[in-house]
């Protein structure tokens, strides 16, 4: 086994006791990085010599007895929607070619503080505004799409360059792509972890969070990047639990709602037999199941396209009179198409969202997570258009990846994808955990019991 295929805890024990060099660490991952960039392509800008700069520091700290914590000597991807300071952060557009911030984003400030080592930049579908990162391919079958808009920090992570990177979730930016490439990517609670530094898609939908090999590195990560920052209008001033307390707790007595609608309507057989298998797992453990009803299912898809097309095209206004070529086709359109949106349209929106804010608080009061399938299907083709069901109906693609997710962006719910399987082509499947607010510790805790009862979680494809 190389060092690049150490689970986190496993590295970072190793770290801490001087067993394995950040050197030899950070060696390995750009090592892997540049084997499969060819291939899979999931970094758009590679930082080898200031990441071996920061294994050395880190390697000299550490043997000092200055250990920072879990974190330290880590190496990992940070989404190029993220500004990284002194490194080329362009949300993967030519429109913002050579761009380089000054200042660190939050979330990777805080990463830095930790100790981590920055491998680069991860590629995004253009400014986070897609469900497919076209640039990068699955390390599980590169004619499949990696999913987006983290798809590169998926890439990454599943072709085993690194075991953390950062994502951003908006209609599912982390979970679409953890579920195609099967790693472990939690979505925390609107507010809990700052957005700072963050370009923006949808200011009123927009999550910052990480993806990772498996539960507990999730786990380790929140820990390292939630906490209030006043900079950020949307942070929320709570005290930041304790992850890892709970963490092996069990889930004996956890109500797990089981939804008899909508989250099982139009999805593949694998992927449902998968998950409910999965659900099966977690009652042997010692769960409960309850049937549950999701709220509002035939206005979840409108409410979130009508607030995120209306607030993206706000935010590129201004870039896209002045650079339109610049932008792929398919976000150009969507951006244009954005623009016609009413006022009206957007403000009924935004009203369905908090009814179903509290539909979603009310329903959560009778169980303690809910668990779903993350995407409908396994990774696509490229080329996929349209999903036709078996009952005749035709989906366009995009509202395929975007119909289980999207509602935890609504809500602002904290939730996790994790993989539940693998299809009959071996690709892998994703179920997602939705808790509570702020309760991002049930929903660890439930993932995690699930996690040591299989050997779905933390697989590597093949180089």
């Amino acid at each position: 086994m190389q060092p690049c295929e150490l689970s986190f805890s496993e590295a970072s024990a190793a770290l801490k006791a001087g067993k394995l060099s950040p050197v030899e660490l950070t060696d390995s991952c750009l090592a892997r990085l540049e084997a499969v960039q060819p291939t899979l392509a999931p970094f758009a800008h590679v930082t080898a010599d200031a990441a071996r700069r920061a294994a050395k520091a880190a390697e000299k700290e550490i043997a000092a007895g200055r250990w920072r914590g879990p974190l330290h000597g880590i190496p990992l991807g940070i989404k190029d929607i993220y500004d990284t300071g002194g490194v080329p952060s362009t949300s993967s557009s030519q429109v913002r070619a050579g761009r380089v911030p000054e200042r660190d984003a939050v979330v990777v400030a805080r990463l830095r503080q930790a100790g981590a080592v920055l491998l680069g930049q991860t590629h995004t579908h253009e400014f986070a505004y897609g469900g497919v990162t076209p640039t990068t391919h699955n390390p599980w079958n590169p004619a499949r799409i990696v999913g987006g808009s983290s798809g590169g920090s998926a890439a990454a992570i599943a072709a085993g360059v690194c075991t953390i990177a950062t994502g951003t979730d908006t209609a599912g930016s982390i979970r679409i792509p953890s579920a195609f490439c099967g790693t472990v990517g939690l979505k925390s609670t609107y507010g809990r972890v700052s957005r700072r530094g963050v370009t923006p898609l949808a200011w009123s939908l927009d999550h910052a969070g990480a993806l990772t090999r498996n539960v507990g590195d999730s786990a380790a990560v929140l820990q390292v990047i939630a906490g209030y920052d006043a900079e950020d209008p949307a942070s929320v001033d709570l005290p930041v639990p304790d992850y890892g307390a709970t963490l092996d707790a069990g889930v004996k007595g956890l109500r797990i709602g089981v939804p008899e609608n909508y989250y099982f309507d139009h999805v593949a057989e694998d992927v449902a037999a998968a998950v409910r298998k999965a659900i099966d797992v977690l009652r042997d453990a010692g769960a409960l199941t309850r049937a549950v009803a999701i709220p509002y299912p035939d206005q979840i898809l409108g409410t979130e396209w009508a607030i995120m097309m209306a607030e993206a095209s706000a935010y590129h206004q201004e870039s896209l009179r002045a650079s339109a070529p610049l932008y792929q086709p398919d976000v150009r359109a969507l951006l244009r198409v954005g623009e016609f949106i009413l006022a009206t349209d957007y403000i009924k929106a935004l009203r369905v969202r908090q009814r179903m804010r509290k539909a979603w608080e009310a329903l959560l009061a009778d169980v303690d997570v809910v668990i779903a399938p993350t995407m409908p299907i396994t990774a696509p083709a490229p080329d996929t258009q349209t999903i036709t069901w078996p009952d005749g109906t035709e989906e366009l693609i995009v509202m395929t990846l975007t119909r289980f997710t999207c509602q935890a962006d609504l809500t602002g719910l904290p939730t996790m994808s994790l993989p539940a399987g693998f299809d009959r082509d071996g690709l892998p499947i994703g179920m997602q955990i939705i808790g509570r607010a702020f309760d991002e510790q049930t929903v660890l805790r439930a993932g995690r019991s699930f996690e040591k009862a299989t050997d779905s979680v933390g697989r590597i494809a093949a180089p």
